[in-house]
């Protein structure tokens, strides 16, 4: 992450902004700092809402705009997504809802003990490219990014019969996010490509778990921790 402000920041704006850390480790640490707008009443229009999420410098900040409808819509620090894993789950946790509904499509969330996790479909996380590693070692001494253009999952077996994952993550979009720390669209994405289950350590010790469902969609859940309460 290369944030604008720190996650224990809070802005002295017309609003009140919760920072969550989305797809924490067993230890509670790390996971993807995500902005949540609870009023996005405040931010009425693209522009605003664009300006703010480049302010804050978060892979993904989210503006709810029906908190019992789980009406709600994300921003990275350059574009507007209709889809986006980490910020799902986040804003599931914090809202408490059983329903979600981004741009691309309603989404079931539920909470699972000290996991929460939500259902999507691989197709609303089209454009993210999987390159997959000889070794853990090798993703582990990636540059931050790799050579190249766009988005790139990069990963490796830790233990291929326990479906265990080492996994980075390069957005390579030149909007300031160098590599990302945790990310759910990427995983939805390989769990697709593999067709099974996976446990999925990303970044600096972020885990991610996944499962393919019945129909063509994916659970993907994970711990979620308070950064920062607006």
């Amino acid at each position: 992450m290369n944030a604008g402000v720190s996650e224990l920041d809070v802005l002295d704006a017309p609003h009140v902004l919760d920072v969550v850390r989305v797809f924490c480790g067993p230890d509670g640490r790390h996971g993807n700092p995500l902005g949540v707008v609870r009023d996005g009443r405040a931010y009425p229009d693209e522009a605003s809402r664009q300006a703010l999420a480049a302010e804050l410098g978060f892979s993904e900040t989210v503006f709810v705009d029906d908190p019992e409808r789980g009406i709600i819509d994300i921003y990275t620090p350059g574009l507007r997504l209709p889809f986006a894993g980490h910020p799902l789950v986040g804003a599931a946790w914090l809202l408490d809802v059983e329903e979600l509904q981004p741009p691309a499509g309603e989404v079931w969330a539920r909470s699972d003990g000290e996991f929460t996790w939500i259902t999507a479909r691989p197709e609303w996380a089209a454009g993210r490219r999987t390159q997959r590693y000889a070794t853990v070692a090798e993703v582990d001494a990636l540059p931050g990014p790799p050579p190249g253009e766009g988005w790139l999952y990069a990963w490796a077996w830790e233990d291929e019969a326990a479906g265990r994952v080492r996994a980075r993550a390069f957005p390579r979009r030149g909007d300031g996010i160098v590599e990302d720390e945790a990310t759910g669209a990427a995983a939805l994405v390989l769990t697709a490509e593999l067709n099974r289950a996976l446990n999925i350590t990303q970044g600096r010790g972020s885990q991610i778990l996944t499962a393919p469902g019945p129909d063509g969609t994916i659970e993907i859940g994970g711990r979620v921790r308070w950064a920062a309460r607006g």
